[in-house]
């Protein structure tokens, strides 16, 4: 059978255990489902890392005039409305390919290619940046170990877990997300003791949530652009929805709960944050200033411990999931002939797209010595690549629910996706030049490369309508 749809997919037969047959969207069912909505939470969770606040709180922080913690709570209920499109694509469409298959066959073919062309410019490139970052970390600690060391032992070490199978991916999973978690609550525990003591002149307020002399609408939503960034990573458990057993549903039910969990996490640890060190005007260094406030909470060695979590969370946790993700969309793009079709081989023991796990191993090493001093203009490619999917996914939940399948749930089919398309789209204008001019030059290679697929007839005419 032809790679492609056949064109009664809109209303596919389910299998036993209420999953669409994949077979029914003109794949064969090539990888393992063995992942539980448990291991999927976890993912999400890893991906989108638990400390992450660790890394850029100074920034927020003095952008939201020391409401960080609103800042992230509304950077939570915004990014809600994309997960609640996740949720409705992944129920419809349970493939691999993410927004690249919703867009695909919510819109049409060619929209489908572009989604899925901007949305590798943050998948494939996410994996160096975390890397980049992690080993730029370690580095400070140990001055004495090259960066490239740290490299190659972070990217061996997550293409050789992927690699062996899904599932070990799974268990490391669980491992690293109670590691990070145990940090946390170390943290946060005592940070309220140090609050408890009125260490620094901390008390208990609501200040960090809400603060009526320093709020402006403006001022926050500038800082929601930044946090809203250590949301990046939930949409990834969609690339997983072939692995996944026990129903069309648990693929959108993880994505969402994974979003609510890590939300109050990063609520909790900047409000107490926020209280130890309330003149947010005063950091020496915003690059650490959560390092600065864990020492003041419980001494050097907290701020060496979550100094040494984050950079471990991102170059192993974080970035072997982002690998896990990539992988599976080039695999999704190759077995489509959208890329070489080499990126669609499963190894014959383990179930996993080895070649794309390779290729994006390779990928990684090339990017971070070639970024090695331009962090920035990494991170701003990542974030256009992933906030432009969005725009493309909110479109595809309207376009294919509204027009092609008549629906009348207004509500989970028009309002909350044009709500996300606005939110998502204030966020995408705020983004900085630099990285919508690079954005921009991405996209019209994606459109040159369409352009030459059409004339070579290479790709396969998937039938998607």
């Amino acid at each position: 059978m032809e790679s492609g749809v056949p064109t009664n997919s809109n209303q596919p037969p389910k299998s036993s255990d209420g999953h669409t047959n994949v077979e029914q969207f003109g794949y064969k069912q090539e990888l393992k489902r063995s992942l539980t909505f448990w291991d999927l939470l976890i993912y999400g969770l890893v991906f989108m890392v638990p400390i992450a606040p660790f890394g850029i709180y100074g920034y927020v922080a003095q952008g939201s005039n020391g409401m960080v913690a609103l800042a992230y709570l509304i950077g939570m209920v915004g990014m809600v409305f994309s997960a609640l499109s996740y949720a409705r694509m992944s129920e419809a469409f349970p493939i691999a390919g993410s927004v690249y298959s919703y867009a695909q066959r919510g819109i049409n073919e060619h929209v489908g290619f572009f989604a899925g062309w901007v949305i590798l410019l943050d998948y494939i490139l996410v994996p160096a940046l975390l890397y980049l970052v992690s080993a730029a970390a370690l580095s400070d600690i140990a001055p004495e170990i090259p960066m490239w060391i740290w490299l190659v032992i972070f990217i061996g070490i997550n293409t050789v877990i992927n690699v062996f199978g899904i599932e070990i991916t799974a268990k490391a999973n669980k491992i690293i997300v109670v590691l990070e978690l145990i940090v946390l609550v170390v943290f946060v525990g005592a940070a309220i003791i140090a609050i408890s003591k009125g260490v620094n002149g901390a008390e208990f307020n609501f200040k960090p949530i809400f603060d009526k002399q320093n709020f402006s609408m403006s001022m926050v939503m500038g800082a929601v652009s930044i946090a809203v960034l250590s949301f990046l990573g939930f949409d990834a458990i969609s690339t997983l929805s072939e692995e996944t057993k026990g129903g069309k549903k648990v693929v959108g039910r993880a994505i969402i709960f994974s979003l609510l969990v890590v939300g109050v996490l990063f609520i909790i640890q900047t409000w107490v944050a926020a209280l130890i060190w309330p003149d947010y005007t005063s950091f020496e260094n915003a690059d650490v200033a959560f390092y600065q406030i864990a020492e003041i909470a419980g001494g050097s060695w907290l701020k060496w411990t979550t100094i040494l979590a984050t950079a471990l969370a991102w170059g192993i946790a974080d970035a072997l999931v982002a690998q896990a993700a990539i992988s599976r969309i080039l695999y999704s793009m190759a077995r489509d002939r959208k890329l070489p079709k080499i990126l669609a081989k499963v190894h014959a023991k383990y179930k996993t797209p080895y070649v794309s796990t390779l290729i994006v191993a390779a990928i990684s090493l090339v990017v971070t010595l070639g970024f090695a001093s331009q962090i920035d203009s990494l991170a701003s490619l990542v974030n256009f690549g992933a906030l432009t999917a969005f725009l493309f996914l909110h479109l595809s939940v309207i376009n294919y629910f509204v027009r092609k399948q008549k629906s009348k749930d207004y509500l989970n089919h028009l309002v909350f996706p044009l709500i996300g398309f606005l939110i998502i789209g204030y966020v995408w204008f705020n983004l900085d030049p630099t990285s919508k001019k690079l954005g921009f030059v991405w996209m019209a290679v994606g459109i040159l490369y369409m352009i030459y697929l059409k004339l070579t007839k290479k790709d396969s005419n998937l039938n998607v309508e």
